[in-house]
């Protein structure tokens, strides 16, 4: 059971409770925030808060995240895009708006749950029932290659390569304003956001090692730019982070950049492009590469000087 105790600032004023409490708790549905508030597990002032009440400067908010009951996941016939497959390991390109693993308040239409359904028993099970065959993961709203494991033996050989940092990641993104230089590194480390739960940041008392690599490949009009940027590092929402810190966030991040942008787009422009590791059974190097999705290459065509 997690307990949120917060004395309401600038941030929660004047707003409805159930606007207030998604904005705060992103990660989470706003069928599950309603049975928070439903159950009574959200207090303003002591008192069981209704949806549509409005927050005050001052008002002391708490809020109680009971513990979450085993859940069991139920397999989904959802088309997947299945880039290669073998007997260890599985290359899918995510699609924009799915969520990778099951997670409070969203417990169906994941990725897990397309796996479930297509490779049935065939997934690792190091991550849990939850997260079957599951390496590593990308954001919801980010699209692109991921590898998935169906053996322990192969799931092992690659959380090693990603732990070592030996694993090609390459992503492509536009970004806010021109760079002064065509290529650079930041190397800032990431950890949760001091005051919004809902973030990660730049934290340098309890961040992670966090290392980017990022290359200008054009100039677009209207100041943005498309980059390629390249992981050492793997942590939460590492390239919107670093790339927002330094001043260049991305098309479409409502969450580390403007609230507000023009091409009316869902969550960032950051497409996952070129995947490579040392193959579990044969121990040679492949590299697999995805094309930008279709809203993304339309994007760069209005943007084309």
């Amino acid at each position: 059971m997690e307990t949120y105790n917060i004395e309401a600032d600038e941030n929660w004023k004047s707003k409805r409770v159930d606007k207030s409490l998604a904005d705060y708790f992103n990660d989470y549905s706003r069928s599950f925030l309603k049975k928070l508030l439903d159950d009574g597990n959200v207090l303003v002032n002591d008192k069981k808060a209704k949806p549509s009440l409005k927050i005050a400067s001052g008002d002391k908010i708490d809020i109680t995240i009971p513990d979450i009951s085993p859940v069991e996941i139920e397999p989904e016939d959802i088309p997947l895009d299945i880039v290669y497959e073998d007997d260890d390991i599985i290359i899918v390109n995510k699609p924009k708006g799915m969520v990778v693993h099951p997670a409070p308040g969203h417990y169906s239409g994941t990725l897990v749950n397309g796996l479930m359904y297509h490779f049935k028993d065939s997934l690792s099970g190091i991550n849990g029932e939850l997260r079957p065959g599951i390496v590593h993961r990308i954001d919801m709203d980010t699209t692109g290659l991921l590898v998935v494991c169906k053996n322990d033996a192969a799931h092992n050989f690659l959380s090693e390569q990603l732990a070592v940092h030996s694993i090609t990641r390459k992503y492509y993104a536009i970004c806010y304003n021109y760079f002064t230089e065509d290529e650079g590194m930041v190397d800032l480390p990431i950890g949760r956001h001091p005051t919004d739960r809902k973030k990660m940041a730049v934290n340098y008392k309890n961040g992670r090692h966090a290392v980017t690599h990022y290359k200008v490949l054009k100039k677009l009009k209207n100041n943005f730019c498309l980059i390629e940027c390249q992981l050492e590092t793997g942590r939460t929402h590492q390239i919107r982070v670093h790339m927002a810190y330094i001043k260049h966030p991305l098309l479409g991040d409502a969450v580390y950049g403007p609230k507000n942008q023009p091409y009316h787009l869902q969550g960032q422009t950051l497409h996952a492009g070129v995947l490579g590791f040392i193959h579990p059974s044969t121990k040679e190097y492949v590299e697999f590469s995805s094309e930008l999705p279709e809203y993304f290459q339309k994007l760069l065509k209005q943007l084309e000087l």
